[in-house]
């Protein structure tokens, strides 16, 4: 039998070696997939570390202190909004007391200005009466003294050689000038004068050879003081019948 034709035949110890071989191959095979899947397993669990990282919420007390910063802002906000709350309303209340001020400032000046009109219209009244009352007396005086001066006069008239006459005379002259400063004016109109009713006293018609209806004599003369008359001229009036 040649070499080409013999048969390899193994021994018991080429078996185990072959088998040993297998093994080792197949284990080294499997090592090998166990770390290309380990090796994806970890570069997976990476990746998927790397997202949850990225898309892991905040921590627990950084919430807590966004909360806290958050009320706090909405308290300081609270704070302010009552703050600007109570200054409009001092402002309003402000504002208010202002127009109520200054409607009693007006009101009061207006009562000013009335009391002061008031005052200077009782002042004029006052002063007007007390310049009428001081006139009533001056005419009540010469009332009362006029008379006398038409007593002085009638003396003269009859006692033309007394001697008592010089005496008399200036006594009446010292009355006509007290009568002249209290702006008395003696009302003696002349013969012949149309009569004025409201100065002039008619006592009798006479024949005269005055025209009609004028002033014939003076019986007694009337007063005036400013544009009062105090007594009317007591008069004669003609009837234009003359001798």
């Amino acid at each position: 039998m040649s070499d080409e034709d013999a048969v390899d035949v193994e021994t018991p110890d080429d078996a185990e070696g072959d088998a040993a071989r297998a093994n080792g191959t197949a284990e080294a095979t499997a090592e090998g997939a166990a770390g290309e899947s380990a090796d994806s397993e970890s570069a997976g669990s990476e990746s998927a570390d790397s997202e949850s990282a990225d898309s892991e919420p905040v921590s627990e007390d950084a919430r807590r202190d966004a909360e806290a910063l958050a009320a706090a802002v909405a308290e300081h906000d609270e704070a302010l909004a009552r703050e600007v709350a109570a200054l409009e309303a001092d402002l309003a209340e402000t504002r208010e007391a202002l127009q109520e001020r200054d409607e009693e400032v007006e009101e009061l000046t207006s009562k000013l200005a009335r009391v002061k009109a008031d005052f200077s219209n009782y002042k004029e009244r006052a002063k007007r009466k007390q310049e009428d009352i001081r006139e009533r007396a001056s005419e009540a005086l010469v009332e009362r003294l006029t008379p006398v001066r038409n007593d002085l006069l009638r003396a003269l008239d009859q006692d033309e050689g007394s001697d008592l006459r010089p005496g008399v005379e200036s006594t009446l002259e010292k009355f006509d000038e007290v009568l002249a400063d209290e702006g008395v004016e003696a009302i003696e109109p002349e013969p012949g004068e149309v009569v004025d009713p409201a100065r002039h006293q008619v006592m009798l018609r006479v024949d005269s050879d005055h025209p009609e209806g004028t002033i014939h004599e003076v019986y007694e003369p009337g007063y005036e003081m400013g544009d009062r008359v105090l007594s009317e001229a007591k008069v004669t009036v003609s009837t234009g019948d003359g001798d």
